[in-house]
């Protein structure tokens, strides 16, 4: 199935903002932060904010990446994760979950005021319903789990929404905002107070020590004393975490609806594949953009044809609760899930004295990485918040964490081995039509070939430059995607999404007509 690239994320028709340069040279700083998505951006703005010196290294522009297509809701209400935390790690832990959430959702309104940021910030309640009688006491549970965390939750049997619910958790005093607007003001007031940002500067390499070494793919460097990893998935694998992260990507629709069909809140429920509704100004005739996501899987695992018909159901989903609906964005997030649904924020290793990371966010990102930008900036200040020792990644919990650590390896060694078995490859590069993607064998090796629309062939090595895994071809998207761990690529091979830092390497191959080499 032959399916149109994406329209793009709402939030990317924003300006892009100033260009900054790309790192050239050498350079000296007392913090280093690589990755400018939200837990970069804030991290770095906290810490300059303090008075320390930062650099900030982002492989693309700041605020494109993943936080630049988010749904952007910022709550403390995250699915069912109190219940879940509370029995796995305590009550107090669950308390000290809840209460650095809720200060991240006040944090952002506190510094778009402190800065005159309009940023489209709405307060609303958020809500996580189910429309199954069956899920409806979880839902109690739930609710009866978030109050005694110190959130002003409640079970309801009504929402706003314009179908029936069984039953939901509500919470009040949550916000949604424009994310770019956000983060490009912070980035400019970062600057502002001496913090330097530099783009299109993909970091490759880390040396440890006093002080850290940072080294880019062409080479340049930069020598920090304390470095935090904000990249989303971590780039550096000596910590080991991507045995302990699953990556799972979810599709966006989006398109204007009437203002009479505004729900006014933040809506999530796990039925059907889980699906999450909000909404966005629109303009000034009162219109709104209606947001839905869901449909999540892991990268790299969809069928041919698959992502499409995902994006079908989504939209029938959003028509039949919400009426005619013309979807006018299409578009995709990505997000990793840690073995005991709390983020890693803290130490990157348990011999890590001055470098941090921040990932783990389990779709919660906004909040997520606002909450991270203050727990790092406060630890490499000296200080411990109450809530350091529950998001720190050095943490293992035997009894949670082991079994799906096991599950998840057994999924990589499940890719890594059966991807390579004959027959899960197109027969020839004939077989690939335009618009579509397929690994081909071609004399011994694996290529990732896709045909463009107008027939031309490109053409890169199969093999992850992480670890090693076979890519598969995204339809939805085009692009090539790694089971194993996540990283994307596009049909070029450049590096989308990491843990990856390499792209894929370009092959030629022969087309089925005997014509020329065609080549990436």
């Amino acid at each position: 199935m032959v399916v149109d690239p994406l329209s793009g994320s709402l939030w990317m028709e924003y300006a892009p903002g100033p260009a900054r340069p790309a790192l050239v040279g050498s350079a000296e700083t007392e913090v280093a932060v690589v990755g400018g998505g939200i837990a970069g951006l804030c991290t770095a703005w906290e810490l300059a904010r303090a008075g320390l010196r930062v650099v900030l290294l982002e492989a693309d522009r700041v605020a494109t990446g993943v936080t630049g297509h988010t749904t952007a809701k910022l709550s403390a209400l995250h699915g069912q994760v109190y219940a879940d935390v509370r029995s796995t790690h305590g009550a107090r832990a669950a308390r000290l979950y809840a209460h650095s959430q809720q200060l991240a959702v006040e944090r952002v309104a506190e510094i778009a005021a402190e800065l005159g940021v309009d940023c489209d910030l709405e307060r609303l309640p958020a809500y996580t319903y189910t429309e199954d009688p069956e899920q409806v006491e979880s839902l109690r549970a739930e609710a009866d789990a978030a109050l005694e965390a110190g959130l002003p939750a409640s079970f309801v049997t009504s929402t706003p929404l314009p179908f029936p619910v069984a039953g939901a958790v509500r919470l009040e005093g949550q916000a949604q905002f424009h994310p770019r607007k956000f983060l490009l003001a912070l980035a400019a007031d970062l600057e502002r107070l001496g913090g330097r940002i530099y783009e299109r500067t993909r970091v490759t390499r880390l040396r440890e020590g006093t002080p850290c070494r940072l080294t880019t793919e062409r080479g340049d460097t930069v020598d920090a004393r304390h470095v935090v990893v904000a990249t989303h998935y971590p780039v550096f694998d000596r910590a080991l975490l991507f045995t302990r992260l699953e990556p799972k990507r979810e599709l966006v629709v989006a398109g204007p609806v009437p203002a009479d069909l505004d729900p006014g809140g933040m809506f999530l429920t796990s039925d059907g594949g889980t699906r999450s509704v909000r909404t966005a100004p629109m303009g000034e005739d009162g219109r709104r953009m209606l947001i839905v996501t869901g449909e999540k899987f892991t990268p790299g695992t969809a069928e041919d044809g698959e992502v499409g018909e995902r994006y079908a159901r989504l939209e029938a989903w959003a028509r039949e609760r919400f009426g005619p609906l013309e979807v006018t964005h299409r578009w995709a997030a990505q997000d990793n899930w840690t073995t005991d649904r709390v983020p890693y924020v803290g130490r990157l290793h348990a011999g890590s004295r001055h470098v941090y990371v921040a990932t783990g966010f389990a779709g919660w990102g906004m909040s997520g990485g606002v909450m991270a930008g203050s727990l790092l900036a406060a630890r490499i200040s000296g200080r411990d918040p109450a809530w350091t020792s529950l998001y720190d990644p050095v943490r293992l919990r035997p009894l949670r964490e082991v079994p799906a650590m096991l599950r998840l390896q057994a999924q990589v060694a499940k890719h890594f081995v059966g991807d390579r078995a004959p027959g899960a490859y197109a027969d020839s590069v004939a077989d690939v039509r335009p618009g579509e993607g397929a690994v081909v064998r071609v004399g011994g090796r694996l290529l990732a070939v896709h045909r463009d629309d107008a027939g031309a062939l490109h053409a890169v090595s199969a093999r992850c430059t992480h670890l090693g895994c076979v890519v598969h071809f995204n339809d939805g998207e085009r692009a090539w995607e790694c089971p194993c761990h996540g990283s994307r690529f596009d049909v070029e091979g450049r590096v989308v999404e990491g843990p990856a830092t390499r792209p894929l390497e370009r092959e030629p191959v022969e087309d089925a007509d005997g014509g020329a080499d065609a080549e990436s």
